[in-house]
């Protein structure tokens, strides 16, 4: 390989890199933010209940205790609710579950452009220019996704470095792999 091809190969190669990094950080920004909602919405549900418990045992007594734990957790609930009014999470976690889904399609591109640069069969011109197509998509899907957050990117490097997402054994692959199609 000439010096030109390892310097775009090393060039895509980073960018191969980030967006592995920005798919799986917006994959675990998604899930922060399901989980996040769901413990919103039950705490929601508990609240009301105990609320509406704390009403109705002050038509039993005389209410004093009832009625302002009852006062406490409807201001609890409130709070609750206008911050879901205010800020939906299924919604932002959809978003970046889209942006997620769009970065792994540029992702599966940069692998095969690293890979017909390696087969060697592709002029340096045809390397620059699906290297400036995938720059474009990205720009495009970077620009109308999220932002995410330090949690979720950490999230991401644990899963990619320690957990080894994306990465497989050959005996892995081949267990998915038609007869035919198997190393082993």
């Amino acid at each position: 390989m000439n010096d030109d091809r390892l310097i775009l190969e090393g060039q895509i190669r980073e960018c191969y890199g980030r967006v592995v990094y920005s798919h799986k950080t917006h994959e675990k920004c998604a899930d922060i933010l399901i989980h996040k909602h769901e413990n919103i919405k039950l705490w929601q549900i508990v609240v009301s209940a105990l609320v509406t418990g704390g009403i109705v045992s002050t038509f039993f007594d005389k209410g004093n205790i009832s009625s302002i734990i009852s006062v406490i957790l409807s201001t609890v609930l409130l709070i609750l609710n206008t911050y879901t009014k205010n800020y939906d999470l299924g919604e932002l976690a959809q978003k970046h579950r889209q942006a997620g889904s769009d970065l792994w399609f540029i992702r599966e591109e940069y692998l095969s452009l690293l890979t017909d640069i390696r087969i060697g069969d592709i002029s340096i011109d045809k390397i620059r220019e699906k290297r400036d197509k995938l720059a474009k998509e990205l720009q495009s899907v970077y620009t109308g996704s999220p932002s995410t957050n330090y949690k979720a990117y950490l999230a991401a490097q644990k899963a990619l470095q320690e957990l080894e997402d994306m990465t497989f054994t050959d005996s892995e692959v081949d267990a998915f792999l038609p007869k035919e199609l198997k190393r082993h």
